[in-house]
């Protein structure tokens, strides 16, 4: 590609791409730090409001050290969403919106982050996967089979003599350096997953509006997609993305595949060099397989979804009133070229067109008239201030709180007559006026001033609803007077 060819390749680009476009955004480093923030981190997808709540914050912190941010929350999240930064979708779980990163935002965080912490790209761990995807694809891709089977005798021999080294105790295990070095390498590969998840999910979105435009605009001669679909035949789940991640999604929910790959994370996070990760990384490994089977059956659902409404689309005939009104529109459209010759824009055209006076409002925002409000469901009363009565007072603290002198009173009475108690002896003479209050009570007095025995015992006492209860607890013995 020639300089001229590739600098109108990029310079097209430079408007097109949205990665493209926050990096040089005036409030790149901004806008970088909100959405990274919130959604950038285990968090990847927030409801409207929730969101909102959030970068106002961050924009009152923001103004309070300089930085000149003159939009409200709601405006710069609308800013950015028609930039390409975020994405909005309803919320399947209640009648608002959410936010998420878009594919590009995802991108260009990656890079950010790769920028302010830079990890070493030459390195051993790499140059050995790189080696062996190679070394496997050149075997598995050969159409000779002695070639093949000569490859394949020769990792045996390397493996047998591996194995022989370790049974003579020769084999040493990887130095903790290089252990590190190979986690980090792996979590570098496993922190594009988002941003892959993201594009897959645009990929779907784009090929399911490109299906409805395709059976919009076909004619009577043009209707394979409106055969195939009244065929019944999947036309998402058939594409070449859906062919491709359904192959990624069955590896994923494989249960022994992921049981293996649990296990093999359990194994080097018991490792001595682990210790040499971040809390942060340790955790991104732990729930690596579960944020995988997350983001794919996510996107299944989005291809379910986009499945059985190009379907509903094209049975209920709607697709036919969608093309009647584009040859509508088309038609006005060419009508106007050669009007355009003889009437311009801005030429009065004596008609009226009476517009609706009715107030356009969201239906959310409308509340209902309750008359229940407006009626007292019972006649005021007027309270006086009056004395406190003295007994009321005591049975409301007897209500609130453990009556300890009740409790101590009781089991002495007990020990003047037995020598020694128990709390089920105790509650058998005084039956607990407090119910399970006074049982609480009670062991909590043998737990401070008795003896703990070896066996168990049963307690009684009377419910709310006075129905009997009784319960299992530890034997404590009180053999002197308690205070």
């Amino acid at each position: 590609m020639s300089t001229l060819s590739q600098a109108l390749t990029l310079t097209s680009l430079l408007e097109s791409d949205a990665t493209w476009r926050l990096l040089r955004a005036d409030n790149a480093p901004i806008i970088v730090a909100i959405l990274h923030t919130h959604l950038g981190g285990e968090e990847r997808r927030l409801p409207s409001e929730e969101f909102y709540d959030r970068i106002e914050h961050d924009l009152e912190e923001l103004r309070a050290h300089g930085f000149d941010l003159p939009l409200s929350a709601q405006g710069y999240c609308g800013e950015w969403r028609r930039a390409g930064f975020l994405t909005r979708r309803p919320d399947e779980e209640s009648r608002g919106e959410t936010f998420e990163l878009s594919p590009a935002a995802h991108g260009a965080l990656r890079m950010l982050d790769q920028l302010s912490a830079p990890r070493q790209t030459v390195t051993e761990s790499r140059l050995a996967s790189i080696a062996g995807q190679l070394a496997q694809l050149a075997v598995d891709s050969d159409p000779d089979t002695v070639r093949r089977l000569e490859q394949l005798y020769a990792q045996r021999d390397r493996l047998d003599a591996r194995i022989e080294a370790i049974n003579a105790g020769e084999a040493d295990t990887i130095d903790p350096d290089r252990a590190i070095e190979r986690v980090r390498d792996i979590l570098s590969q496993a922190a594009d997953i988002p941003t892959e998840f993201a594009r897959v999910r645009a990929e779907f979105e784009a090929l399911n509006a490109d299906l409805r435009s395709r059976i919009v605009e076909s004619d009577d001669s043009q209707r394979a997609v409106l055969d195939e679909v009244f065929r019944g035949v999947d036309l998402i789940a058939d594409s070449d993305a859906g062919r491709s991640f359904a192959a990624f999604s069955t590896l994923v929910l494989d249960p022994e595949v992921g049981e293996a790959f649990d296990d093999d994370i359990r194994h080097v996070l018991d490792r001595d060099f682990a210790d040499g990760l971040s809390s942060a990384d340790r955790r991104f490994l732990r729930r690596f397989i579960g944020t995988l089977k997350e983001g794919s059956g996510e996107i299944h659902q989005v291809i379910t979804a986009f499945a059985r409404g190009l379907r509903r689309y094209v049975q209920s005939q709607d697709y036919q009133r969608d093309r009647v009104l584009r040859r509508h529109i088309r038609d006005a459209l060419a009508a106007g070229i050669p009007a355009a010759a003889r009437t311009k824009p801005y030429h009065p055209t004596e008609l009226d067109l009476e517009l609706s006076a009715v107030a356009l409002g969201s239906g959310g925002a409308i509340r209902l008239h309750d008359p229940a409000e407006l009626d007292a469901a019972r006649p005021i009363r007027r309270h006086l201030a009056a004395v406190a009565d003295l007994d009321r007072l005591r049975a409301l603290a007897r209500d609130t709180e453990i009556d300890f002198a009740e409790l101590t009173a009781n089991v002495n009475a007990a020990l003047d007559d037995r020598g020694s108690c128990t709390v089920a002896e105790v509650l058998e003479r005084f039956p607990a006026t407090q119910g399970v209050a006074s049982v609480v009570g009670l062991i909590s007095l043998a737990a401070s001033q008795g003896v703990r025995t070896d066996d168990v015992e049963i307690v009684r006492w009377p419910g709310p609803d006075g129905a009997g209860r009784l319960a299992e607890v530890p034997a404590y013995r009180f053999s002197g007077r308690v205070a």
